[in-house]
C-alpha cells in the first residue's frame, strides 16, 4: 500500500477480487523439473527477525525453494533461490514466480482511483515490472530484477470466468521452456549439479514517476528506434550487441555503438551485454504493406461462394489453410462490424494510388450494396452482420459505416453517399451515441459536418455539431464516471472521450475542453508502458480480444494490439497548447509498431498473444485469424493525409 494514496490497491487480494486464490498469493510459484512439477506455497520452515522473513518449501523430494525477504529502508528485497538437495542432477524447465498486481477494470472511477496498469519486460537480465496508478497520478511501484533472469512471463486465471475486465495473475518467469521453448528468444533448461542452485533476487520500491523508476533500471542499451524501414539501420548503445538471428546484421560503429539491420520483414530478436534480450521491428514501408494487404484481402477475404449480395462480404480467413470463416453466430466473426475495416482500407488505398480502381472499384460497388442491404437497417440502424444473433443495433459500427459512405462520396460524388453517411450518424444521435464514446465518432463527425457544408447543408451540419458539442459537455461534468461499454474501462473509451473533447474545443475555443483534456490526457498515456521492445514501448494494454477474434480463443495481452493506434490518433488530434515532440514521437512509434501483425504475403494477424502460456496453454503467438486488425492502417493512412 502507499500511503499517500490508501485507496490504491498495488496488488490483488480475495476481498477485491473474488476469483484471486491462494496459489496466487505474492511469491507463491511453481517448478517443472526432470523429477516431476510442483507448486509451493505453505512453507516447511520459516524464520523471522525485525526486517527479515526467510522462508524454505520443498516441493519435490531433493529439491528446496528458500525464499527471503527483508526490508531495506523504503525498498522491499527478496530472493528466491532453487537448491538440488539431491545426490544427482537435476533439469529445470519450468519457474515462474506469482506477482498478483492489481491490473483489473471495475467501473471507470474506481479503476483509475484504485488500480494500476502492470508494465512487464522480460528482458533476461534487464527485466522489471511497473506498476503505475491507471490515472497516471502518484507514486509507482516498481520491481526491478538485480540478480538472476526474468525471461518470461506467464498468466493464471483468463477464462470464461473472469472474461475481459481481468488482466490475471501474473507470473514472472526464470524459464518457461517446458510449455513454450521457443518463447521470448528461447527459454532455456537450467541444469543443477548436485548441490548446485538458481537464484532470482529483485527489488521493490515506490518511484515518483515513470522515468524515475526506469533510471532506477540501470539500462544497458539505448535505442535510436525499435522499429525501422528494413534497410534503415537502429543504433544501439550498450556494451555489446548481437542476435541468434541469421537475417539480422549487426555492425561495431564504435566502441559502445552498434548499427543493426535487417532486410526481411519482422521482429527481430536481440541480445544486449550480459544477458539481456529485447526484440526490434524492421517493416516495410507502409505504403508497400498496403498494397500487399488489399492484394491479400482481394484475395483471400471475400465471401464469393455466397449468393446474391453476401457474395460482396469481407470476412475473416485463417492464414494458415486459408479458409475463410465462417460466421458461426459469433458476432465477432460475423461480416459486418469490425470487418468494415476491410472496405475501408480498400477504398483508402485506392484513393491514394496504392490500388488499381479497376480491380477495387467493382469490390467497393459490390460492398456498398451488400452494406445499404444487410448491415443497416430501413432505419439507418446498423446490423452486427448480414447473419447475426445480435439483432440490437451496436453503436460502434456507426461510425464505420458512415464513414465508408463519406469516403465514397469525396470518391465520386454522389449526393446519396453523403446522404447515407449524415443519416447514419444522425440515427447513431437518435438511439442514444451522445452519451457513447465509440470509436472514430467524433473525427468522423466532424468530418461528415465539413462535407455537408461543402455541399451547402450548414444548417444540417450546425445541427450535428450541437449535438456533438452537447455530448462533449456532459462527458465533461461527468469526470471519472464514464460509462463502461463492452469492457468496464479500456483504452478504447478514452481514446475517443479526448478526441471528442479535442473536437467540442476545436469548435467553441472553451476552456473548459481545454482542461478537460489537460486532465484526462495521463489516463491515456497510462495505458502504455516505458518497455524498450517493439511490441510493448508505448503500446496500450488490451488482453481480450485474442479470444472474442481470434480462432485459438487465447486470453491474455495483445501486443500490439490494432486498437493501441487511436492512442497514436488522439495524441496527434490534440490542441496545439498539448501536444509536444514528445507525443509525436509516440504516435510515431505506435503506428511502426503495429506493422508486426502483417506479414510479407500481406496475410495479417489479428492478435499476437505475449505471454508465454495463458492458463497452461502455451501462447506468445500469433493467432492464424486475419480478422479486424486493418483498423490501424486506415488509421495511419488518414494521419497521412493529414500531415
Amino acid at each position: 500500500m502507499d500511503d499517500r494514496a490508501p485507496v490504491r490497491r498495488f496488488l490483488l487480494d480475495q476481498d477485491a477480487a473474488p476469483w484471486h486464490s491462494v496459489e496466487h498469493q505474492w511469491g507463491t510459484g511453481h517448478l517443472v523439473t526432470d523429477r516431476g512439477a510442483a507448486r509451493w506455497l505453505a512453507p516447511s520452515g520459516l524464520r523471522m527477525a525485525e526486517d527479515v522473513v526467510e522462508a524454505v518449501h520443498t516441493p519435490l523430494p531433493g529439491v528446496r525453494v528458500e525464499v527471503r525477504r527483508c526490508v531495506d529502508g523504503a525498498v522491499l528485497r527478496e530472493r528466491y533461490t532453487v537448491v538440488n538437495s539431491a545426490d544427482e542432477s537435476l533439469a529445470v524447465t519450468g519457474l515462474g514466480i506469482q506477482t498478483p498486481f492489481a491490473d483489473w477494470y471495475r467501473d471507470a472511477r474506481t479503476s483509475l482511483e484504485e488500480a494500476v496498469h502492470a508494465h512487464v519486460f522480460t528482458g533476461g537480465t534487464w527485466a522489471w515490472v511497473l506498476a503505475q496508478p491507471m490515472s497516471g497520478e502518484g507514486r509507482c511501484l516498481g520491481l526491478i530484477v538485480r540478480e538472476g533472469a526474468v525471461r518470461a512471463y506467464s498468466v493464471e486465471s483468463r477464462n470464461q470466468a473472469s472474461l475481459s475486465d481481468v488482466r490475471g495473475h501474473l507470473v514472472l518467469q526464470v524459464t518457461d521452456h517446458a510449455r513454450n521453448p521457443d518463447a521470448f528468444g528461447g527459454q532455456p533448461v537450467l541444469r543443477l549439479a548436485p548441490g548446485e542452485s538458481v537464484s532470482l533476487a529483485w527489488e521493490l520500491g515506490w518511484y515518483e514517476s515513470v522515468g524515475a523508476f526506469t533510471a532506477a533500471t540501470r539500462p544497458p542499451a539505448a535505442f535510436s528506434a525499435y522499429a525501422a524501414e528494413t534497410g534503415t539501420p537502429i543504433v544501439v548503445e550498450a556494451a555489446s550487441v548481437s542476435s541468434p538471428d541469421p537475417q539480422v546484421k549487426v555492425e561495431r560503429e564504435a566502441e559502445g555503438r552498434y548499427r543493426v539491420e535487417a532486410s526481411a520483414h519482422g521482429t527481430r530478436t536481440l541480445d544486449i551485454g550480459a544477458g539481456a534480450r529485447t526484440e526490434v521491428l524492421f517493416h516495410l514501408p507502409l505504403e508497400e504493406v498496403v498494397r500487399r494487404r488489399v492484394a491479400y484481402i482481394a484475395c483471400h477475404q471475400r465471401a464469393v461462394e455466397r449468393p446474391g449480395l453476401l457474395a460482396h462480404a469481407f470476412v475473416p480467413v485463417n492464414t494458415r489453410t486459408g479458409l475463410t470463416g465462417a460466421t458461426n453466430g459469433w458476432p465477432d466473426w460475423s461480416d459486418g462490424s469490425e470487418r468494415i475495416a476491410m472496405p475501408l482500407l480498400l477504398q483508402a488505398a485506392t484513393a491514394r494510388g496504392l490500388a488499381d480502381p479497376e480491380e477495387t472499384g467493382p469490390l467497393l460497388d459490390g460492398w456498398a450494396r451488400f452494406a445499404v442491404r444487410h448491415l443497416l437497417d430501413e432505419t439507418d440502424a446498423p446490423r452486427r452482420g448480414s447473419q447475426t444473433w445480435h439483432l440490437e443495433p451496436r453503436l460502434y459500427d456507426m461510425p464505420w459505416l458512415a464513414r465508408f459512405f463519406l469516403d465514397r462520396h469525396r470518391a465520386h460524388g454522389r449526393e446519396e453517399d453523403l446522404e447515407r453517411a449524415a443519416r447514419v450518424i444522425e440515427r447513431r444521435f437518435d438511439l442514444g451515441g451522445a452519451t457513447h464514446l465509440s470509436i472514430d465518432d467524433s473525427p468522423t463527425t466532424t468530418a461528415v459536418c465539413d462535407a455537408l457544408d461543402t455541399a451547402g447543408q450548414s444548417a444540417r451540419a450546425a445541427r450535428l455539431r450541437e449535438q456533438l458539442v452537447d455530448s462533449a459537455r456532459r462527458f465533461a461534468r461527468l469526470g471519472r464516471q464514464l460509462p463502461a461499454h463492452e469492457v468496464s474501462y479500456e483504452q478504447a473509451i478514452v481514446a475517443p472521450l479526448l478526441d471528442l473533447l479535442s473536437d467540442a474545443y476545436a469548435l467553441t475555443g472553451e476552456a473548459v475542453f481545454h482542461d478537460a483534456i489537460e486532465e484526462r490526457l495521463p489516463w491515456l498515456l497510462a495505458f502504455g508502458g516505458p518497455q524498450p521492445h517493439a511490441r510493448l514501448h508505448g503500446i496500450a494494454i488490451r488482453h481480450w480480444d485474442g479470444y472474442w477474434f481470434g480462432e485459438n480463443r487465447l486470453w491474455g495481452d495483445v501486443f500490439p494490439h490494432y486498437w493501441s493506434t487511436l492512442t497514436a490518433t488522439t495524441l496527434l488530434r490534440l490542441p496545439a497548447t498539448l501536444r509536444t515532440p514528445d507525443t509525436d514521437r509516440l504516435a510515431e512509434t505506435i503506428f511502426r509498431a503495429n506493422l508486426a501483425n502483417y506479414h510479407e504475403d500481406g496475410s495479417a494477424t489479428c492478435a499476437f498473444v505475449m505471454p508465454s502460456a495463458v492458463d497452461g496453454r502455451p501462447a506468445h503467438t500469433a493467432d492464424p485469424l486475419a480478422n479486424d486488425q486493418d483498423w490501424h492502417l486506415v488509421l495511419w493512412l488518414r494521419h497521412h493525409d493529414d500531415r
